[in-house]
């Protein structure tokens, strides 16, 4: 090497003193000029070609550190793809710990993870999403876990219940909020008295779940798939439901006050005694629903498709919106006062259809 290198210089020191004379020889006919011209001509073309050679090897000097930083930013991702891959191995092995805090020390190891890698993205939520089913099979096959005909008042918050399975839904709907997760896969899972407030749930398979006494509140649903699920007794308000698939899905005093369900599919539907008050309902399927001693008072049902659903003693108020064409006395709907600006309280439908006026007709 070392002797290629002094070949190199030996090359490029013959060039630079004697490549100038010829250069003037031939192109300035040096051999005419006078002696002092032809020196100055002579150190011109050194002071020229030095200062190329000088740019070749500031420009040499420039791609070899671009290539070093290539080569260190390189070997640097590849550190760090190392790292998360391990930090991801020794998370996914907490959840499997019989201790209740090494496994939600996993499930926020993995959220951080989401949060920071999107390539591992879809992998934490998949993996989060198979946590709830496996852990919260619905109906119940793990050891203690509360019979599925148990009265809901003996369920335990979903927190107490089972805290890692809730913080595992909680990390499942904020990630969401930034990245929608696409279709996720939480069906059939056992979540009695969860609290989902405020979570991101759009696109999440939800079929045959058990949410009874849940609190969804402000929950975003939006294309969520609800078919058979249980939600009994769930808080709904202002959750958005929009293009939500709920057929056949039992929401049986659920409260849906001013959600929104436009173009949602309730085909099938048990919602007596639901309160879908002030609720956006535009072009919702309710075909065979029972909507019995339902409170639709200021609900926007135009639109909605209401064939052979059940709507006797469903309360109505001058605010409810119907589809056109719809006879709301016909189906049995008794007309009520619209709360207005009294607070939002779910009252039994009994208690106030006995003050209630009875239906006029145009």
């Amino acid at each position: 090497m070392t002797l290629v290198a002094l070949a190199v210089l030996s090359v490029v020191s013959v060039a630079f003193l004697v490549l100038p004379g010829l250069v003037v020889d031939h192109d300035l006919a040096g051999a005419h000029l006078a002696a002092a011209d032809r020196l100055n001509a002579v150190n011109n073309v050194r002071t020229t070609l030095l200062q190329a050679i000088g740019g070749a090897v500031v420009l040499f000097g420039a791609y070899a550190t671009w290539r070093q930083l290539r080569v260190s930013q390189d070997g640097l991702n590849a550190t760090r793809e190392g790292q998360v891959t391990d930090r991801f191995s020794r998370a996914v092995e907490q959840l499997g710990s019989d201790k209740l805090d090494v496994r939600i020390g996993g499930i926020y190891a993995l959220w951080r993870i989401a949060d920071h890698s999107v390539r591992d993205y879809e992998a934490v939520v998949s993996i989060m999403a198979a946590y709830l089913r496996t852990h919260l099979a619905w109906p119940p096959q793990t050891p203690g876990a509360p019979a599925a005909d148990a009265s809901i008042n003996s369920v335990r918050p979903l927190e107490t219940r089972a805290a890692d399975a809730q913080v595992a839904l909680t990390c499942l709907g904020v990630l969401g909020q930034d990245r929608p997760p696409g279709w996720v896969n939480v069906s059939y899972t056992d979540l009695r008295r969860a609290d989902c407030d405020g979570l991101w749930l759009n696109g999440v398979n939800l079929d045959g779940t058990c949410l009874e006494a849940a609190s969804v509140y402000q929950v975003n649903l939006r294309g969520a798939s609800l078919i058979t699920a249980n939600l009994r007794h769930a808080e709904l308000g202002t959750s958005i439901l929009h293009q939500a698939r709920c057929t056949g899905a039992d929401l049986r005093g659920a409260r849906l006050l001013k959600a929104d369900l436009r173009e949602s599919n309730f085909t099938g539907a048990d919602l007596r005694e639901a309160n879908l008050r002030k609720a956006r309902a535009v072009g919702a399927v309710f075909n065979r629903a029972d909507l019995r001693m339902a409170d639709l008072r200021g609900c926007d049902l135009s639109g909605a498709d209401l064939r052979q659903a059940n709507l006797e003693s469903a309360l109505a108020s001058d605010l409810t919106v119907w589809p056109v064409g719809f006879d709301a006395e016909e189906a049995g709907v008794v007309v009520a006062e619209d709360p207005g600006t009294e607070p939002d309280i779910m009252l039994p439908a009994a208690a106030i259809m006995t003050s209630a006026p009875a239906l006029q007709s145009d």
